[in-house]
């Protein structure tokens, strides 16, 4: 893990899901996911957008880079892993949302939080969309 995802992490669970720095304010939400190859979990910190059915959008930027983000071939892998949520910690399931739902979504994403859109900018691919839901 970075130094920086290792420094978000301190801070969110010091202080109950919040974090500075350029997150300030923003949801944010720390993904217990579980390594495609090794089996091992990992922690990333990311913005989440939460949404009326209850659910948690989460977004697979890397900034803007060519590629997708580790986490993201990890969360197709292993779709059912552990999140962090201000204090609580519960079960998800994560689906990638099919295009059309992701495309009807992503304005308004932007609108929340116009670095994704930026991001988008500067990258050829279409960059995925994941939606979380509570895991009995």
């Amino acid at each position: 893990m970075s130094d920086w995802n290792a420094g978000i992490i301190e801070e969110f669970r010091a202080n109950e899901g919040k974090v500075g720095g350029p997150f300030e304010g923003a949801p944010m939400i720390l993904i217990h996911h579980i390594g495609a190859k090794t089996g091992t979990e990992r922690v990333t910190p990311l913005m989440y957008f939460p949404q009326d059915d209850d659910s948690l959008i989460i977004i697979a930027s890397k900034a803007g880079a060519p590629d997708n983000p580790d986490w993201f071939h990890n969360v197709r892998a292993n779709p059912r892993f552990d999140v962090e949520v201000g204090t609580e910690t519960f079960p998800v399931e994560a689906e990638v949302l099919p295009r059309e739902e992701r495309d009807a979504l992503w304005p308004s994403l932007v609108e929340k939080a116009p670095g994704f859109g930026d991001y988008e900018k500067k990258t050829d691919r279409i960059i995925p969309v994941v939606r979380l839901r509570r895991a009995a």
